[in-house]
């Protein structure tokens, strides 16, 4: 069974940094595209970063320049790290992953428009204050 546990949350003010961390678990294809999205209270949930398992990755325009996605393979464990942080940031981020040769690209707007395609955290909330 898949699991993924986000942690790295919490409050920071504007222009600070926060790494988010994601543990994984379950998967036994070595071929899984991992990513982070996050939502606000009454939008849609927004593909901020993603990994593919050749270690390309990709970023929403918003995170381009702020955010770095990685992962350590020999611990099952995807990082955000956020920098120059705005209070438009804050939001519940989340991590997710999907079995398959997928694209960075094509894996965001896929777990987007068919969020059953894959897995999902519980969250970890991140609150930017100005």
């Amino acid at each position: 069974q898949v699991h993924l546990v986000e942690s790295g949350g919490g409050s920071v003010q504007a222009g600070g940094s926060l790494r988010l961390s994601c543990a994984a678990s379950g998967f036994t294809d070595r071929r899984v595209c991992m990513g982070w999205f996050r939502q606000v209270p009454g939008k849609a949930r927004e593909g901020i970063a993603a990994i593919a398992n050749d270690g390309s990755s990709t970023y929403a325009e918003s995170a381009k320049g702020r955010f770095t996605i990685s992962q350590d393979n020999a611990k099952n464990t995807l990082y955000l790290q956020m920098d120059t942080l705005k209070p438009d940031d804050s939001a519940m981020y989340y991590c997710a992953a999907a079995k398959g040769a997928l694209t960075a690209d094509s894996f965001l707007r896929t777990m987007t428009d068919f969020p059953d395609f894959g897995y999902w955290g519980q969250g970890t909330q991140v609150t930017v204050s100005s």
